[in-house]
């Protein structure tokens, strides 16, 4: 349930309600009453919702959620209805003299008025009706106040303001980690399978394999020790032909071209063959030993000392992949060096204060990330220049009543998307939308975001893209964006960057089924989905 996107779809809709064009629909339509009781119920649920939240985030009861679910469906419908009034405006503001105006304008004459205002004001009543049923419910959940004066949330504070950032180091306190992986793929050994021999690091969600990974990967012993390198994010896609498509990319740099299995074969043979080869499998979670077997006899012409390098979370994975032997159990960071990277994130020029209390509260919570790096990043970025009492705050009542379960970090992360603005948690969990691992290009991630109204109006010198530019480096800045990249294109710079696959699942779990990819049948589409994307190869 993505309980604090709701209170940002019923700022848009006061936007809509106090607007020009609603003025002059209730003038051209005759529904002025009706609108009025519509504003005025917007408002007065916008007076309860932040204590609706705030108990949905305690947890204190399911009928929150449950009311919640309701507000926030009745409030997008609402939203939606006023959106498509405002385009019938807009459509017959167009200038005459095309088919498309003398169709509006027809719609608009007297002839049609009188239907047309009265299937508006239907409309705006139900709504209207719905929403005070949900309003009148709050008086059951026990709220902790309700003044009746309603809230503004035109004056609440985004805490939006961004800082400069330097992208640490991503391998802090890996040394040994990195030297072991490296002796195992660069070593000659006796465990190789068809001249390959297959690597794995395993380790929980957020421990940093993905980064161990590309540490060793960039390594300039490896670029010279084989004769070709190649990355794969492979993420819950383990499609045989998808794979083997991405592996060429990757050896090419160029796309395959709707090829059939066949034609794959004989592209991948004539890259790999007689070559030794080094190969990223990352983030691998398919356990069908039949697919592996599959993709390992498409791979064994490479030269001897070929190796392929596994990431994974899971332990069945890393058994069925590689011999015991090559599988190296990636644990989280001692004490000193979780507290070496915290301090480099947490603290200004990333050193650690004079303060001994407030030292100590930061190893308090730092001892509560468990080592991860990627839990240690997102609370360091939280808690960058807060003063003591945010800290004490955050430690004391906020982490202690998480409840979390060895190796689950999800809730740690809740908690730093908790702390976003509405507008933030918006463009976040919308990029749900799109699969693991998936590249974002920053203009057109923007774009999409202003499309769906996630970046509120223009003000006076401020463009939609500028603020959009902002929401962007926040979440980058926060760690729920990372791997940025820039590259040339047609003469153009592209900024692109993927989330971390926990991010991943926030977006997912604070979403719901608002945002939903749909298999190609269509089969799988939920009836309360707002956002749909189509991913042809989703199993």
């Amino acid at each position: 349930m993505a309980e604090g996107i709701v209170s940002d779809v019923v700022v848009r809709i006061l936007e809509v309600l106090g607007s020009q064009a609603l003025r002059e629909i209730q003038l051209a339509c005759g529904v002025k009453d009706e609108i009025l009781k519509l504003k005025d119920t917007v408002e007065t649920i916008s007076g309860v919702l932040l204590d609706a939240e705030e108990q949905f985030n305690q947890k204190k009861g399911k009928a929150v959620k449950v009311w919640l679910r309701r507000l926030k469906d009745a409030v997008y419908d609402a939203d939606d209805l006023l959106d498509d009034f405002c385009t019938q405006l807009k459509l017959n503001e167009m200038t005459s003299g095309s088919k498309m105006a003398k169709e509006v304008r027809i719609f608009f004459s007297k002839s049609n008025q009188i239907a047309y205002s009265l299937q508006m004001g239907h409309k705006i009543k139900a709504i209207r009706e719905r929403l005070d049923d949900i309003k009148n419910d709050k008086q059951f959940l026990l709220f902790k106040h309700d003044n009746g004066k309603g809230v503004n949330y035109y004056n609440r504070s985004e805490r939006e303001q961004t800082h400069s950032f330097e992208c640490e180091e991503n391998v802090i306190g890996r040394d040994d980690d990195k030297n072991a992986v490296l002796q195992l793929l660069l070593d000659s050994n006796d465990h190789a399978d068809h001249n390959i021999s297959v690597v794995s690091i395993v380790g929980i969600g957020g421990v940093g394999k993905t980064a161990l990974a590309q540490s060793i990967y960039n390594v300039e012993k490896v670029k010279t020790h084989f004769q070709l390198s190649m990355w794969v994010c492979v993420s819950d896609d383990f499609t045989l032909k998808t794979v083997v498509e991405m592996i060429l990319k990757s050896a090419t740099g160029k796309e395959t071209l709707n090829l059939e299995m066949d034609g794959l074969q004989k592209q991948l043979r004539e890259q790999i063959d007689g070559k030794k080869y080094f190969l990223v499998l990352d983030d691998v979670w398919n356990e069908n030993l039949d697919k592996w077997l599959k993709l390992k006899t498409l791979l064994k012409n490479g030269a001897t000392g070929s190796k392929i390098l596994v990431t994974t979370r899971s332990e069945r994975v890393a058994n069925i992949m590689s011999k015991a032997p090559l599988i190296y159990v990636l644990k989280g960071l001692i004490e000193d060096k979780s507290w070496s990277l915290f301090t480099k994130i947490a603290f200004e020029q990333g050193e650690e204060p004079k303060d001994s209390r407030l030292v100590g509260i930061g190893k308090d919570i730092v001892a509560k990330c468990a080592g991860v790096p990627l839990a240690i990043r997102t609370v360091g970025r939280l808690l960058y220049c807060k003063n003591k009492e945010y800290w004490l705050t955050f430690r004391d009542r906020e982490l202690s009543e998480i409840n979390q379960e060895e190796g689950d970090i999800l809730p740690i992360l809740k908690l730093s998307y908790d702390h976003l603005s509405p507008q933030l948690k918006q463009c976040f969990a919308y990029c749900a939308l799109f699969p693991k691992d998936y590249e974002f290009e920053k203009e057109n991630l923007i774009q999409l975001w202003k499309a769906q109204g996630f970046l509120g109006t223009s003000k006076k010198n401020q463009h939609l893209e500028d603020i959009g530019n902002v929401h962007f480096i926040d979440l980058l800045s926060r760690s729920f964006f990372q791997d940025l990249k820039e590259r040339r294109w047609r003469g153009e710079t592209l900024v692109t960057c993927k989330m971390h696959d926990l991010m991943h699942d926030l977006a997912q779990s604070v979403i719901g089924s608002e945002c939903q990819m749909i298999k190609s049948d269509g089969y799988n589409v939920d009836g309360r989905s707002r956002h749909i994307s189509f991913a042809p190869n989703l199993e």
